[in-house]
């Protein structure tokens, strides 16, 4: 699939993303040059999707290091945790920003360097490993995720999790990307994914730019589709996993779910082992961040409903885990007890980035 960049990467020593809030109608990359501005850039929505504001949140710390003034490592370790603590709550919900973070401060704090440039070197090179990983992963994951969808299958997608909401390729999405790889003739239900039309503005065109076959439809239009049997799947992707396996999603997701159980369908949750959040232990415990009115009462910029309605926008839901069918990792598909299943993922996936980052090390040496 033509690809014209990858979602995040680093140019110049500025993280450089698309800005999602002009698509379809303007592909436009910026660069941006303090740790402030990232946070505003995963906050404003520039950059959306749990995977790439991780892999954004870990190119923030970089520029951290990057930037910060210190001349010893007590304080850049302070300028880092600030950083930290700037980027974290710009996006609350989404696990992944945090993970990132923390990943790139514990190398900060356990590495053993001669100077200050060097960490430098090394977190940026941390940085670049979270976003190449990504890619590997999505194209895991898409391979796992392609064995659940028959050839001819017309399958309901929400929200976006293609190449814009990771680094590249995707995770639900990318499923469907690796179905059209294998030669599966594959059409999507694109659901437009009210407030912000992330199905619609980006599902779409990316999906068009694939040549996939698909159509977009209203977000109200899905039950019709999944009662008069032309529906075989649901799948979407997840900004935080909790430890028995309930689901944060896009608003909406919760809705979908429920009725494609009630009409017998498959209900597929594909995440990276990093939404996978063990710490928490049922969805109940994941904060739900709460966004704008405008998003609710205006549609590019248009006026939508009466001046000074009363908003509730919430932009997650939770859908509990006996909704789900399977969820989808880079270690493979996990089925219920989730609370078993997803900790052996985990732990896979964490000794999967063990074993890379000693082979980056040796590497570094003989280089």
């Amino acid at each position: 699939m033509e690809r014209a960049t990858r979602t995040v990467f680093w140019k110049n020593h500025k993280v450089m993303l698309i800005d999602q809030r002009l698509l379809p109608g303007q592909f436009v990359v910026t660069g941006f040059g303090s740790v402030e501005t990232v946070a505003d850039a995963i906050r404003e929505m520039v950059v959306r999707g749990a995977p790439a504001i991780g892999a954004t949140g870990a190119y923030g710390m970089a520029l951290a290091a990057h930037v910060s003034p210190a001349s010893d490592r007590d304080s850049l370790l302070h300028d880092l945790r600030e950083a930290k603590a700037v980027l974290d709550a710009a996006r609350p919900t989404a696990v992944n920003l945090s993970w990132a973070t923390a990943r790139m401060l514990a190398l900060a704090e356990h590495a053993v360097l001669s100077n200050h440039d060097d960490l430098r070197r090394a977190l940026l090179a941390e940085a670049d490993a979270i976003a190449d990983e990504d890619v590997a992963i999505n194209r895991r994951m898409g391979f796992f995720g392609a064995e659940l969808i028959q050839d001819g299958a017309n399958v309901l997608h929400h929200c976006n999790t293609g190449a814009l909401a990771t680094v590249d390729f995707g995770t639900a999405l990318g499923v469907i990307y690796a179905c059209a790889e294998q030669g599966k003739r594959i059409h999507v239900w694109v659901d437009e994914t009210r407030p912000r039309l992330q199905g619609a503005r980006l599902t779409a065109w990316e999906l068009m730019r694939a040549g996939i076959p698909m159509h977009l439809i209203a977000d109200n239009a899905a039950g019709h589709l999944m009662r008069t049997g032309q529906v075989d799947a649901v799948i979407f992707g997840a900004d935080r996993v909790a430890a028995n396996g309930d689901v944060v999603n896009k608003i909406g997701t919760y809705k979908l779910a429920v009725v494609a159980r009630e009409n017998a369908l498959p209900v597929y949750a594909v995440v990276p082992t990093s939404t996978v959040d063990l710490d928490v232990a049922d969805g109940d415990q994941i904060p739900i961040e709460e966004r704008g009115a405008e998003e609710v009462t205006h549609i590019d910029g248009a006026v939508i409903a009466p001046p000074g309605a009363p908003v509730y926008n919430p932009a997650f839901d939770v859908t509990p885990h006996r909704y789900l069918t399977a969820i989808v990792t880079e270690e493979g598909v996990c089925y219920p007890p989730f609370a078993v299943s997803l900790r052996r993922a985990k732990a896979a996936a964490e000794a999967r980035v063990h074993e890379n980052r000693l082979q980056r090390s040796k590497g570094m040496e003989h280089g």
